[in-house]
């Protein structure tokens, strides 16, 4: 599998032309998967609010399909959120790169990569391509950021290994890969956190089965099916 970022002019909040930031991509090989930031997609949908417009924690709140107050958090530093069924900080609103305007993420990412993976795949005249919305978020009990797919097209995000059996004959009971996220956080490597300019990603030869019939729920679980539920609890009160 290879992954190349790809270094673009500067998009500038609160609207931007999303299509023609696409054009940095030169040539799209079939079969492969194009990851781009949400912030981007964001800022072409105008998805911005000014700093001082709004306090951030009513903005949050407006954002979020559950949170925890402030006050909960330790030294009250950020709100936890669950979006889209994504447990992330702040409703994934973001400051930086944003010349003085909270982004928030896409209204509706699921179909915006839609939108994305029409325009590429007619552009580049392809069959079979994927499309990745990515963010950064914090792994409990890890240092540094990861990369995650807040929405995808044209591939199966997951790889289920239920059913079949391991080297030595061991059925496989609840085995599954996800694909999606692996990918969104091999191209949020390449893209970078700061300054980099890299807010698209290309990858190729990536181990994922093509389709046009996406089910947008696939990745999801339900809260009280979730493995962390006991540390949910406190948010499934509220």
């Amino acid at each position: 599998m290879k992954v190349q970022a790809i270094t673009t002019r500067k998009f500038l909040p609160p609207k931007d032309n999303l299509w023609d930031l696409l054009s940095a991509i030169k040539t799209l090989k079939e079969r492969s998967v194009v990851a781009v930031t949400s912030k981007v997609v964001a800022i072409g949908e105008e998805r911005c609010i000014p700093i001082g417009s709004i306090a951030k924690d009513e903005l949050i709140a407006q954002e979020s399909d559950k949170y925890l107050p402030r006050e909960l958090s330790l030294n009250k530093w950020t709100i936890y959120t669950i979006k889209n069924n994504l447990l992330v900080a702040t409703a994934g609103i973001d400051e930086s790169n944003a010349d003085g305007y909270y982004i928030l993420w896409p209204k509706n990412p699921a179909f915006s990569a839609r939108k994305i993976w029409q325009f590429l795949r007619k552009k580049f005249q392809l069959k079979n391509l994927g499309v990745i919305i990515t963010d950064s978020r914090v792994t409990p009990l890890r240092r540094g950021v990861l990369g995650m797919a807040i929405s995808y097209f044209g591939f199966k995000p997951l790889k289920d290994y239920r059913g079949m059996v391991d080297l030595f004959g061991r059925r496989f009971e609840m085995e599954t890969t996800d694909i999606a996220d692996c990918l969104a956080t091999a191209a949020v490597l390449e893209m970078g956190e700061g300054k980099e300019q890299q807010p698209l990603t290309l990858i190729s030869n990536a181990p994922v089965e093509f389709t046009e019939k996406v089910n947008k729920k696939e990745l999801r679980i339900k809260l009280k099916e979730d493995l962390y539920l006991p540390l949910f609890e406190s948010i499934l009160k509220r």
